[in-house]
């Protein structure tokens, strides 16, 4: 049996990752003891495989007021800092410390923090490294958003959007895997002397393609992604709205969403957006139903698996979700907001990482402009669909990153 693993994950997309990535290890080898780490909020991704042996939730977790976002901003750095950052890092370093001082292996899923952690912790660790892509300095920006060529060009000079400091620590002796989100950003860093693998994205594991049901047939159909960390989510929310059409076409938007925001949350701003509560279809899951005229807006929490391969086309002002939909040949628009995660700089960076199969807004009215665009132009919504699947790759990425882990972190030859 290989020793056990601590997972070091550093957000809600990366919860995700890190989620799937112990599955795919638990199938390979069965019984693996995994404890995980959630360094930024309270982990409920991991819920459902802890309550079913999986894994085993350990150390101090806190949701802060910035939902991980910091670094975005000096007001969230210190409310962040109010909150008790300090001591709850103090006591996350603690405990890797103390794995690490044992000779356990740390994989560290995210960016520089877990990956810092990993290192400080002593032992032998992997890194899969999710954030970051060349794509985002390589490819263009999307028309009318402006570059960026101070980043650019600092990318460019380097060869990788990772910075020295964090190929010094994916370099390491005691680093035994890196793993990254695609080709051109392992090419780079290999070019840096870290022997980096893209053995694919495990963000494309776990859905399972159903036919379009029957309550669907003859309706536009648009999945809408506001996002999960409060209280943003909701005023993107409330922006997204704003750009929906008011036409005579039948049309069902289907707002996926995880535990937060709720049904309850949501439902002042769908009322006063001009939606009247109403009866979901059967067999939808929905947890609630809305209708506006011709449009049917269905709430679901939990429910973006099952309803993302129905969508035509999305509105997006989500992270890993949003990266999810166009992997699965669905193109969206976005609309950044005040942030802290969904700004403008955010939105700009996720289209060029995806190819433009997102495609950023300025504000509700180019949101509407381009979504008629785009529902009335299905051989633009194909080539941008075959974009997003391009770059985000096949299923499948789990498995083959599993069996890397399993081959150079857990039982290295």
């Amino acid at each position: 049996m290989p020793s056990p693993l601590l997972v070091l994950s550093n957000g809600h997309g990366e919860d995700v990752i890190a989620l799937r990535l112990v599955e795919a290890l638990q199938r390979l080898c069965p019984g693996l003891p995994v404890a995980v780490l959630p360094l930024v909020g309270e982990g409920q991704t991991y819920g459902t495989a802890e309550s079913r042996g999986l894994l085993r939730r350990i150390g101090p977790r806190r949701n802060l007021p910035s939902g991980g976002f910091s670094n975005q901003s000096l007001a969230g750095l210190l409310r962040d800092l109010a909150a008790g950052l300090p001591l709850l890092s103090w006591k996350q370093w603690q405990l890797v410390r103390a794995w690490g001082r044992r000779g356990d292996p740390i994989l560290a899923v995210g960016d520089l923090l877990p990956l810092l952690l990993a290192w400080a912790g002593g032992g032998p660790y992997g890194f899969v490294g999710t954030p970051k892509s060349d794509h985002t300095w390589a490819d263009p920006a999307p028309t009318g958003w402006g570059a960026s060529p101070l980043a650019d060009g600092y990318h460019r000079l380097k060869g990788s959007e990772w910075d020295p400091w964090e190929w010094a620590l994916m370099g390491q002796p005691r680093c035994r895997l890196v793993a990254v989100r695609d080709r051109l950003t392992a090419r780079g860093l290999r070019r840096h002397g870290v022997a980096a693998l893209a053995p694919g994205n495990p963000m494309m594991d776990g859905f399972d393609p159903a036919p379009l049901p029957a309550w669907l047939e003859g309706q536009r159909r648009l999945l809408l992604l506001p996002g999960s960390r409060l209280p943003e989510a909701l005023g993107n929310l409330a922006r997204l709205l704003e750009g929906l059409p008011n036409g005579p076409d039948p049309i069902t938007v289907l707002l996926a969403c995880g535990s937060r925001p709720a049904p309850a949350e949501l439902a002042p701003l769908l009322g006063a957006a001009g939606f009247l509560a109403g009866s979901p279809p059967a067999g939808s899951g929905a947890a609630a139903a809305w209708r506006r005229g011709a449009m049917q807006l269905l709430v679901g929490p939990g429910c973006f698996n099952r309803w993302a391969g129905w969508g035509e086309l999305g509105l997006a002002t989500a992270g890993t979700a949003t990266e999810q939909l166009v992997g699965l040949g669905v193109p969206a628009l976005s609309l950044p907001g005040p942030g802290p995660q969904f700004k403008a700089g955010f939105a700009r960076r996720q289209s060029r990482l995806l190819g433009g199969a997102v495609l950023p807004c300025h504000n509700a009215r180019d949101l509407r402009t381009r979504l008629h665009a785009l529902l009335t132009d299905p051989a633009e919504r194909l080539r941008l669909g075959g974009i997003g699947r391009r770059r985000m790759g096949p299923a499948g990425g789990s498995e083959r990153l599993a069996r890397a882990i399993a081959e150079q972190l857990l039982d290295p030859a």
